[in-house]
């Protein structure tokens, strides 16, 4: 390992800050809505088991690549293939981490701007008075700007830190307090007149629901959600030591990304239900839909309805923060490492190259339309970009890595941590990552481009 390069202090530390990684905006405002339209609690066991037969074999993979290494994601793929061009596949994982930190930062820096707003009060008033708000500040020139690069520059004072004094310390802080307040929103949520049926909706089970379209969306979502195919767990691993069990700390993580996703439904759906709303999914759902919905959920008590609103975007912007800072780290990792250059001036790398895409990215969808790549604004194309290319040809590339290239003895010394462990089941996840998960994630792929 390289002199001074840090490493996680605690086992906590580890899979707080690796749980972070995975946490993010999606688990709020993508998963409860799809767990809603596609069976409820059909597509919860669907997406569970997606999680726990594909999902952790992935996370092994690139823990796998990253603890070997011991270094950034380009360097560590190198490392393994003795020179050949399988570091291309770490290049591309900085490259996407990259461009999700720029497009992330853009609503993160949204979730900002209402957090302060809730704080103020200035986001109460009807269902047209919420839209008309939201309209105004997305299309302001300046300000959701600002608070993109204000997400950065946060994100950028964590990592600047290090391992241990920035990420961990931040990760053990962000994580717990994420945790609270979502408990908090769940009992208040679940508490109100009518919460029965939105519990219903999410947790009933609809097994005539499910078909081979929703089974795609279950595995997509799984494998997004972990932070596949970025380049995120393989740098996060780097800081591992020798003793981490790899598996053990891949189903821990598993566990807190999935527990939340489903207390996001449980905090959702019963406040909506109750005013009589079905709530949608992405940028809608969070700045309009919800806002009016715990205004109306919450009217016999005002100040509850101002606290569980303050709340709810101090839940927002901590998830997203947990997201940026791992995807930030990837960058500077490999620019301290590869430019021989201070940490400090690797960080700026990344804060300034992302705060030019948060910026372009804001732009785009706001104030100037016109600025747009093969028809689309540039938000909407980076994140089809990512979503529908870069991360399932990380993951795909990982795992015909591990599972053909790498030495079996190589991965199961790492799966065994050199033998001290038993490693049962190392043959089914080689097995798995051989042919399971390439397959699966090739259907992924295809199922994007529409072609199934």
């Amino acid at each position: 390992m390289m002199e001074g390069r840090g490493s996680f202090a605690t086992r906590l530390g580890i899979v707080l800050a690796t749980a972070g990684s995975a946490v993010g905006l999606g688990n709020i405002w993508r998963f409860p809505y799809m767990t809603g339209q596609n069976g409820g609690a059909a597509f919860i066991l669907l997406y569970f088991a997606c999680v726990f037969l594909l999902g952790i074999p992935g996370m092994i993979s690139e823990f796998i690549v990253g603890r070997h290494g011991e270094t950034n994601a380009a360097r560590a793929y190198d490392i393994l293939s003795r020179g050949k061009p399988w570091k291309l596949v770490g290049y591309l994982g900085i490259l996407t981490s990259t461009i999700i930190l720029g497009f992330y930062a853009v609503v993160a820096g949204w979730c900002l701007e209402y957090l302060f707003a809730s704080v103020m009060g200035k986001i109460q008033g009807d269902a047209s008075y919420v839209q008309q708000y939201f309209q105004s500040f997305s299309n302001d020139p300046i300000k959701p700007c600002l608070w993109a690069v204000a997400f950065i520059l946060i994100t950028h004072i964590v990592v600047v830190r290090g391992i241990q004094k920035g990420i961990e310390r931040a990760s053990k802080l962000l994580m717990p307090a994420l945790l609270i307040l979502l408990v908090i929103i769940v009992v208040a949520s679940c508490l109100l007149p009518g919460a029965d049926k939105g519990i219903e909706f999410l947790l009933k089970p609809d097994f005539s629901k499910l078909s081979g379209s929703v089974f795609l969306e279950a595995l997509g979502q799984a494998f997004f959600s972990l932070s596949l195919g970025t380049a995120c767990l393989c740098t996060y691993a780097s800081y591992f030591d020798k003793n981490t069990h790899l598996t053990r700390s891949a189903v821990q993580i598993a566990l807190i990304d999935s527990m939340i996703a489903v207390m996001a439904g449980l905090m959702i759906f019963p406040a909506a239900f109750s005013v009589g709303v079905t709530p949608d999914a992405g940028p809608s759902l969070i700045f309009i839909t919800l806002p009016n919905v715990f205004q109306q959920a919450f009217a016999g008590v005002p100040f509850m309805g101002y606290l569980i609103s303050v709340m709810f975007y101090a839940l927002l912007v901590f998830a997203a923060l947990t997201s940026t800072i791992s995807m930030h780290e990837i960058g500077t990792a490999f620019f301290t490492e590869e430019l021989h250059a201070p940490r400090s001036r690797s960080a700026w790398i990344v804060t300034i190259v992302c705060c030019l895409i948060a910026v372009v990215c804001s732009l785009s969808i706001g104030a100037c339309p016109d600025i747009k790549l093969l028809g689309s604004d540039l938000l909407t194309f980076c994140d089809h970009l990512t979503a529908q290319y870069l991360l399932p040809m990380g993951a795909f590339l990982t795992s015909l890595f591990i599972g053909w290239y790498v030495p079996r003895k190589v991965v199961r010394d790492e799966y065994t941590n050199k033998g001290t462990l038993r490693g049962g089941f190392f043959p089914v996840y080689l097995f798995i990552v051989r042919f399971v998960c390439p397959i699966c994630i090739l259907l992924i792929f295809l199922h994007q481009m529409g072609v199934v």
